[in-house]
């Protein structure tokens, strides 16, 4: 007869049943990640080489130009892609925390953007920056000859259209974001503020904003990952193009790997990728963790 008490069978049914999709997660992330870090010090180029090569591939990737137009590129959209989400946002949920009509079918239209993959969104503002069939094509089609808007074919330019893409798709985040923190306000104390005679702009500025410093940190983040890892939304818009001057670090790590056979560049690519990422998240989860203790 059986002494394991039926309490202590209960104990042990979730891990039971939790333990194959951990092993898989264990396995199919940390343990490729493991994988592409060997890679990065590899020989492999065109197929997986397993013989160690030290940091060449490190070597070449800092020497490389290409990759050093992908970082700067990377660290330009990643500020213009922050700080436009952040702006327009925030003032999206100042003006839906008024309590106006609508409020409902609003809030569902500036969020319906963030419902769609990066490659709808690339896609969609591929046509509207489409010089021969978008912006351009429509205003001189209404008489303007002269409106010129090409900053979609121009190199020096072609970065900002994808800013402007990407701050289109995640304003709507931030701004649900923030909207669920003004709303989480005590109105006694907007009211008290406006006892002393405050204004509203002056309350917003002084009092109720900057009492959301967690939701402006954990937006930051969230919206710093989202820049590190964009692809798919560079890959739709331009494709890297024109030449390479709207690639970032993810396109390069692709072009490296897939397109022209140096596997070690990639994945060196990829791992620099993961400690940026790491470098953002591990002080964010170490903070959360020491704030609950």
């Amino acid at each position: 007869m059986s002494t394991v008490s039926p309490l202590r069978r209960i104990d042990w049914l979730p891990k039971l049943v939790l333990a194959p999709s951990f092993v898989a997660a264990f396995l199919f992330i940390y343990g490729l990640i493991a994988w592409n870090g060997y890679l990065s010090v590899s020989e492999s180029r065109l197929l997986p080489n397993y013989e160690f090569a030290g940091l060449d591939a490190y070597r070449a990737l800092f020497d490389s130009d290409r990759f050093h137009v992908a970082a700067w590129n990377l660290v330009i959209f990643a500020f213009l892609f922050i700080a436009g989400s952040l702006a327009v946002g925030v003032l999206l949920a100042v003006l839906l925390n008024q309590k106006i009509r609508a409020e409902g079918v609003l809030r569902t239209v500036y969020l319906y953007p963030m419902a769609l993959s990066f490659i709808v969104t690339g896609t969609a503002w591929k046509w509207i920056l489409n010089p021969g069939l978008g912006l351009e094509h429509t205003v001189r089609g209404w008489g303007f000859a002269s409106f010129s808007f090409d900053w979609l074919i121009n190199p020096d330019r072609a970065l900002y259209c994808i800013v402007i893409a990407g701050i289109w798709q995640s304003a709507g985040f931030v701004m649900a974001l923030f909207l669920a923190g003004l709303r989480g306000i005590d109105e006694s104390i907007i009211k008290a503020a406006q006892v002393d005679g405050a204004s509203m702009p002056r309350i917003y500025l002084r009092i109720l904003l900057p009492s959301l410093r967690p939701v402006f940190f954990s937006t930051v983040m969230v919206l710093s990952h989202i820049a590190i890892k964009s692809f798919d939304l560079v890959m739709a818009l331009t494709a890297g193009g024109p030449g390479y001057a709207t690639d970032l670090p993810a396109t390069f790590m692709y072009s490296m790997a897939f397109t022209r056979g140096q596997i070690n560049q990639g994945a060196a690519s990829a791992t620099l990728m993961l400690a940026a990422v790491a470098a953002i998240v591990v002080p964010y989860l170490y903070s959360e963790l020491r704030s609950r203790r």
